[in-house]
């Protein structure tokens, strides 16, 4: 495993390796929010009383993770993910409220739904996820999935250009023609 401190745009050309084909690219749209929603639902379970603040450990997690897309010398993108991931853990605190079944259900549920949906993504990509090379893929695939959105509305250019000049167009694989990757 590479270091998981290297640059924004290296981390993300490796992540764009593994992702060309559009309709992989369309089920990380949904998968990976879901599955970010569903972790931050997961870790918003227990709250403990720290210097009169309620904390929960997504509050530690969303640091840390706020922190190092921050620090990936890309400030447009880091912020960007930084603020979707917020915005995730903001509606995903609620989903904690209440039972534990509840909990439990949007929690997993939406984790396990997002991983499904992944699969089928991959199943078009005919490859493997990022992260079974480098687990740090797993921080990636939120920034990634900023940059195919944050693109689709005219933001990021240069960024997407340098990603695409490295990792080549986004293609339509031939399912009864597979090439090998």
């Amino acid at each position: 495993m590479a270091s998981p401190f290297r640059p924004a745009l290296p981390l993300l050309q490796q992540y764009a390796d593994y992702h060309r084909d559009r309709r992989n690219i369309a089920t990380h749209l949904v998968g990976v929010p879901m599955i970010v929603f569903g972790v931050c639902v997961l870790l918003s379970r227990p709250e403990l009383g720290v210097a009169g603040i309620m904390l929960t450990p997504l509050s530690l997690v969303f640091a840390l993770a706020a922190a190092w897309y921050l620090s990936r010398g890309s400030l447009a993108i880091g912020l960007a993910t930084t603020a979707a991931v917020g915005l995730l853990a903001t509606l995903a605190q609620p989903m904690a409220d209440g039972s534990t079944t509840r909990w439990l259900a949007w929690g997993l549920g939406s984790f396990v739904v997002g991983w499904i949906i992944q699969a089928i993504g991959h199943y078009y990509e005919g490859r493997k996820p990022a992260f079974f090379d480098d687990v740090v893929g797993l921080l990636v695939g939120p920034m990634f999935v900023v940059l195919e959105a944050g693109a689709m509305l005219g933001l990021f250019k240069t960024l997407t250009a340098q990603v695409e000049e490295h990792a080549g167009p986004t293609v339509l694989r031939d399912l009864a023609h597979p090439q090998a990757h």
